[in-house]
């Protein structure tokens, strides 16, 4: 049975693990054992009806935690997590997660060059389609890692949702696929708030947001796409 916790008390827990502790055992374990408070989460949840948002609760060299808050219909673009750890567990609604794996491409010196899991730029990729996995509150927690790390996040049903996602290290930069155009490019991460505190301007949102624009992770947030 999942204990009630408040965010603070379990990014103590996760302050009291150590490079050599925090592994994707450890934490994938402390989140299947915790059931976030609501009322703890709210100063962190911000919605916005142009895309999603990326608001960041907790930061330090080994680990940052965030609050992502999802509309319905909103989704993320296919995407890597830069050859780091990754947890997401599901506070509100329900999200389903597309899991890729890379089979090839035609750039992949770039990959592991300069502390970056892929410098991006293939203009002709090869990405299977491995399983779904869908996500609610007191359920399956998705975790990515150095194998497992491309895929895709999507709202599922009417019902907005929030989710709680830890990255070790954490990351401010990814590989996003355009499986059409059969391209892959590195995009920026972006913050819509930092320690509960709205940064992310109107102009900012519509450079993100704009004709023409996929948005999406390239500020970390998704334009509001159907699944």
């Amino acid at each position: 049975m999942p204990r009630s916790r408040r965010i603070g008390e379990f990014v103590e827990l996760l302050r009291g693990l150590t490079p050599d502790t925090l592994t994707s055992e450890s934490v994938l374990e402390l989140c299947h054992d915790t059931d976030l408070e609501d009322a703890s989460l709210a100063p962190f949840v911000h919605w916005n009806d142009a895309l999603y948002t990326r608001n960041l609760i907790y930061r330090d060299d080994l680990f940052e935690v965030m609050a992502v808050c999802w509309q319905k219909g909103q989704r993320t673009v296919l995407h890597t997590h830069n050859g780091q750890l990754g947890w997401m567990m599901v506070n509100r609604g329900v999200a389903e997660v597309t899991n890729f794996k890379w089979q090839g491409c035609n750039a992949s010196e770039g990959q592991n060059v300069a502390g970056l899991d892929c410098l991006a730029g293939a203009t002709e990729i090869d990405l299977s389609r491995e399983h779904v996995e869908t996500c609610a509150r007191g359920g399956s927690v998705n975790a990515i890692d150095r194998v497992r790390t491309i895929h895709q996040v999507a709202v599922v049903g009417a019902e907005p949702v929030v989710s709680v996602h830890i990255y070790s290290r954490p990351i401010d930069s990814c590989v996003a696929f355009d499986l059409e155009a059969r391209r892959c490019y590195r995009r920026q991460l972006r913050y819509y708030s930092r320690f509960g505190d709205v940064v992310m301007t109107p102009a900012d949102i519509s450079s993100l947001t704009g004709a023409g624009r996929e948005g999406p992770l390239g500020g970390g947030l998704s334009p509001r796409h159907g699944h």
